[in-house]
């Protein structure tokens, strides 16, 4: 068991760092503000192999272990969570879907543009009724010999309007239930395909949210993933790595805010002192490290497992439960610390803190991932 980085991890870990300060931390209030999405900073993470982190070098990637997606997560996400839920979702849900069982004619048609950062991707399952129930899927998929004719709606898909390739999970055989499930692949100029109005949202508000509507769009046969009927499990195969990415995520935004407080209380004199000399703030930053570093670890077990090709359902689900749990209660006592300060924008720490609640809700909600973690003890 050894926990040090390797070389290659502690250069990507450098990488990440300095493109967050130098590129994304200029801006990042505004483009919070505004909801400005960060065209050009994405196009650069493309550049610096972060889009394509674990895609294989003969399409475009990187070729990277999943250790080092998470190294890379956390950097990017301590400075700006809007961001690296792009960099999450292309990675996890998108690039690694599509590698792992889509058709060779499928990875050499988008996995290169979609790992140097040319173009990004978004994941589509939800709907107005089938949100942590996944089963219920609406959208349906009529199979009419040679392509699917695609009616429904989705809803909160992150790159919804900016993305180029969509993975959609329909339902192409309702008797079926679960097993009449499939995942295509669209492309916003499809006829049939329209995106809605930009959601307004508490956090992540540089991302670009919105809901996809499908009216009689026709999607060849060729641009199914599996064999018929692997939608489901391919859409659970997909979200286990990307709760990954997700608890990496909260581990960023977690981190960034206790470096940001630690800092603030150095800085920061009460009753003579600097404030991390009181015993009630110097605690708070004790809670923080500790809470922080578990979850490091339990982000870094996930990736180790997926990386030894063990089964990551479970550490995947705990790193996801615990890490967002921390990313919440950190941003929280980071404003705490600020006083008042924290609670004006220019200070980052209130960003944070509605940045952290939706890593509580997406890519499966922590009630969700206590469903998964207690069946996996029960059954032993």
């Amino acid at each position: 068991m050894d926990f040090n980085l390797t070389e290659e991890h502690l250069m990507i870990q450098q990488a990440a760092r300095d493109f967050a300060q130098n590129e994304l931390l200029p801006g990042v209030i505004e483009r919070d503000e505004k909801q400005i999405f960060p065209t050009e900073q994405i196009k650069k993470m493309g550049q610096l192999g972060f889009m394509g982190m674990m895609v294989d070098p003969k399409y475009g990637g990187s070729g990277l272990d999943t250790t080092s997606y998470v190294i890379a997560m956390e950097e990017i996400s301590k400075v700006d969570a809007s961001a690296s839920v792009v960099m999450s979702v292309n990675n996890s849900l998108v690039c690694w879907g599509l590698q792992a069982f889509g058709t060779e004619e499928q990875k050499q048609k988008y996995l290169p543009g979609l790992a140097s950062g040319e173009i990004h991707g978004a994941f589509c399952l939800s709907e107005p009724e089938a949100g942590s129930d996944a089963t219920s899927q609406k959208t349906s998929g009529i199979d009419m010999g040679d392509h699917y004719l695609v009616n429904g709606t989705k809803n909160w898909i992150t790159n919804g309007n900016t993305a180029s390739v969509y993975i959609v999970i329909v339902q192409t055989h309702a008797e079926k239930k679960h097993k009449g499930i499939n995942a295509l692949i669209m492309t916003k100029d499809m006829p049939g395909f329209s995106v809605g109005p930009k959601e307004q949202k508490m956090g992540i508000r540089g991302s670009d949210t919105h809901s996809l509507m499908f009216s009689d769009v026709k999607v060849p046969k060729e641009n199914r993933i599996g064999e018929d009927g692997f939608g489901f499990k391919f859409a659970m195969k997909t979200l286990a790595g990307g709760r990954i990415g997700i608890a990496s995520q909260a581990l960023g935004i977690a981190s960034g805010a206790y470096e940001l407080a630690l800092k603030y209380s150095k800085e920061r004199k009460a009753f003579g002192t600097e404030i991390c000399n009181h015993q009630a703030i110097a605690f708070k930053l004790a809670d923080m490290a500790v809470n922080i570093e578990a979850a490091r670890h339990l982000c870094m077990k996930a990736a180790w497992d997926k990386d030894q090709h063990n089964n990551y359902d479970v550490s995947g689900a705990m790193a996801k439960l615990f890490a967002s749990q921390v990313a919440m209660d950190t941003a929280v006592e980071a404003v705490q610390i600020h006083g008042g300060n924290g609670y004006v924008k220019e200070y980052h720490v209130e960003r944070f803190m509605r940045d952290a609640k939706i890593t509580q809700i997406y890519e499966g909600t922590s009630e969700i991932q206590k469903i998964v973690i207690s069946r996996a003890v029960i059954a032993g």
